[in-house]
């Protein structure tokens, strides 16, 4: 979290992950360019810039979008979650590089404006086989380029979480327009499927998850609670909640983290204010209930930031009978001190 709005704060975490993803990205161009000299020796060096960065670009924009289903499946895959968004404009970087290397080949040695001679080359709207598929990688990358320069703080904060979330939410828009943008370019100018091949089981790959990771959710979301008493629900036995750690409620519709902390249980709401990440999933650190995805932290007993944060959330209270823990679903507003209850 930050009191201001400053560049991004390199921390070791976030070097770790950066040198990582600089690491990979340079074995796989390597490895890329490496592997196609010794199968295509008459391969250009101009093909190899294109093929080589248009291929990582796609490569990490599956990685991006399996990240999110796998966070939700298991846990140990949220590290990689915390700074996706550097992974999101790495992969933009290339992606832009692929589209310059692109017009420069096909489009900037005429005397028409490059720009103009993508969208007038090939106007095959009607036919499936000769679509100008150009046209859809070029959308594509403007939806990219939109993610890139809002995916700071500084513009979550100033468009407001919902705008930018559902600006970000185009991402699905986007691949669909990578998928179409290389199965069609792969038509009209390869022999080999094998790039459909591999295009297809990724997309597979990405609906499987998500489909799985929403099955996992809507479980959550339709367990039942039978017990009731003076509008508190039974939930489950207070063992069960580790300390610093929390179990995931969702009860007329309101999905709530039960946290345990210092021999007490304490429940807010389970969205952070940040971008919506499951607080529940997250633990305690210096005594703040703390985002997995992003760091945010929360008071336990109050769903406030600490100052000079001023992000809240929603307060429930709990309470503890003979060992068992009972939730009451109405919130309280945000901010507002519960006493939570004590274990016994």
């Amino acid at each position: 979290m930050s009191a201001s709005y400053v560049a991004v704060g390199w921390n070791r975490q976030k070097k770790i992950y950066d040198w990582l993803i600089a690491g990979f990205c340079f074995t796989y161009l390597l490895l890329f360019i490496s592997v196609t000299l010794i199968v295509n020796e008459q391969v250009t060096f101009e093909t190899l810039l294109i093929r080589s960065t248009s291929t990582l670009a796609v490569l990490l924009l599956h990685v991006i979008l399996a990240i999110g289903p796998l966070c939700r499946l298991d846990k140990k895959f949220l590290p990689l979650l915390y700074n996706r968004r550097h992974l999101g404009v790495t992969m933009f970087t290339f992606a832009l590089a692929h589209g310059g290397f692109s017009i420069f080949q096909f489009h900037a040695l005429g005397n028409t404006n490059p720009f103009v001679s993508l969208f007038i080359s090939n106007t095959n709207f009607n036919s499936f086989a000769a679509f100008p598929f150009q046209a859809l990688g070029f959308f594509a990358l403007l939806i990219f380029f939109l993610m890139a320069i809002t995916s700071h703080d500084f513009w979550l904060h100033n468009l407001s979480p919902r705008v930018w979330k559902t600006l970000h939410m185009f991402v699905y828009l986007a691949y669909l327009l990578v998928v179409m943008h290389v199965m069609l370019g792969v038509i009209q100018y390869e022999n080999n499927p094998v790039f459909v091949i591999i295009i297809l089981a990724g997309a597979v790959t990405l609906i499987t998850l998500h489909l799985l990771a929403g099955s996992k959710e809507r479980k959550l979301d339709k367990r039942k609670f039978s017990l009731e008493q003076e509008g508190f629900m039974y939930v489950c036995p207070a063992e069960e909640i580790e300390d610093s750690r929390a179990k995931i409620f969702c009860i007329d519709k309101e999905r709530i983290a039960v946290y345990r902390h210092e021999n007490k249980l304490y429940a807010i709401h389970n969205v952070c204010k940040h971008q919506g990440g499951p607080l529940g999933e997250g633990k305690i650190l210096d005594g703040c209930i703390t985002c997995p995805w992003h760091g945010y932290q929360y008071l336990p007993h109050n769903g406030q930031s600490p100052p000079p944060f001023k992000e809240k959330v929603s307060t429930y209270d709990v309470k503890i009978i003979d060992g068992k823990v009972w939730l009451n679903p109405v919130p309280f507003p945000e901010g507002t001190e519960r006493p939570g209850a004590t274990i016994k």
